[in-house]
């Protein structure tokens, strides 16, 4: 059991993209289109861009987080595992799926066209960041 976890979930949906189906991989995480905020704006080149924000705290965060280490390879976990203290910034552990992989289905840690996801716990002594985010990321194993 996590204390105090909330996850925030950042998603750039570009003009060709077909937002419906970026709701619908969504599910595959217990999403829903109600959880998300959407805000409407403007590319560099004038072309709009919706953003998409979630963010979801206490027991739905927890259950965010089983779903989506549980859909995580052993390998993506352990690699997250290692890189912790690369991958926090002030008590926020960054991640990124790879969008187009989830539209099929499919969790893919990934940088480049992403869904960022931040998670936060408070750590309030710096030296405890590993233990505190590797005890986050075994709880679904």
């Amino acid at each position: 059991m996590i204390d105090k976890i909330e996850v925030t979930i950042d998603v750039i949906v570009h003009a060709t993209e077909d937002i419906s189906k970026i709701f619908q991989a969504f599910e595959l995480l217990n999403l829903k289109k109600e959880d998300f905020t959407i805000h409407e704006t403007t590319g560099y080149f004038e072309n709009p861009i919706t953003m998409l924000n979630a963010k979801i705290v206490k027991k739905e965060a927890e259950n965010f987080m089983k779903k989506l280490l549980g859909l995580l390879s052993q390998q993506q976990i352990n690699e997250l595992i290692e890189e912790i203290e690369e991958r926090t910034v002030d008590s926020r552990f960054h991640m990124r799926l790879d969008k187009q992989e989830l539209i099929k289905g499919n969790v893919v840690i990934r940088e480049k066209d992403t869904i960022k996801i931040k998670i936060h716990t408070p750590i309030y002594n710096k030296k405890e960041t590993v233990k505190t985010f590797t005890e986050i990321f075994q709880i679904a194993t």
